[in-house]
């Protein structure tokens, strides 16, 4: 089996990583704002300027309105860039599939960085939110994301009907970040 995999590093390091990487980098975040006078925004058109695939839109860490999720996924999607946008919780996650992404993730803030997995503490979240989401865009794919660290995480999440996974913690907190990366790819 294949595995798709992209990266979403801190905004300095876009451009170089997008050129030196074969996979997929995308932003941590896009602002719904037109590129000019806008000091410390990021426009997606800057995000496809430097290389980048798409952006993470909605992360609970910087978190947006639900029209400029719209705004944002619709201009990402002009650009021929992926929009990943993010929900707390199963009702976020069905009103922001109205938008159509091409991937939703669902992430309980209170789960993110901590040692529970979503796919463990609240497994409902995540089967309750693939058949909420099907509903309403069923071209839309399921991502989850908060507290998966291990390949039990990740096969419980794929097991729930979650089509991949978003992590940061497990692997930038890692003493071996390359050995969690293989871990957690063991688990497809």
């Amino acid at each position: 089996m294949s595995v798709s995999v992209a990266i979403a590093p801190a905004m300095p390091d876009l451009a170089y990583l997008a050129s030196e990487l074969r996979v997929p980098v995308l932003a941590q975040h896009v602002d719904p704002l037109d590129a000019g006078p806008r000091t410390g925004f990021v426009p997606p058109e800057a995000v496809s300027a430097v290389g980048a695939r798409g952006s993470l839109v909605n992360h609970s860490e910087h978190p947006l309105s639900s029209n400029d999720v719209r705004n944002v996924t619709g201009r990402l999607s002009a650009l021929g860039l992926v929009a990943v946008v993010c929900a707390g919780d199963v009702e976020a996650a069905s009103d922001l599939a109205r938008y159509k992404p091409p991937y939703l993730a669902v992430e309980p803030p209170e789960l993110i960085g901590g040692d529970r997995s979503v796919a463990t503490a609240r497994p409902w979240v995540i089967s309750d939110t693939v058949a909420a989401v099907r509903t309403v865009s069923p071209a839309t794919q399921v991502l989850c994301g908060a507290g998966i660290h291990d390949r039990r995480d990740v096969a419980r999440a794929l097991e729930l009907g979650s089509r991949g996974v978003l992590v940061a913690s497990a692997v930038t907190r890692a003493k071996s970040p390359r050995a969690a990366i293989e871990e957690l790819l063991s688990g497809f």
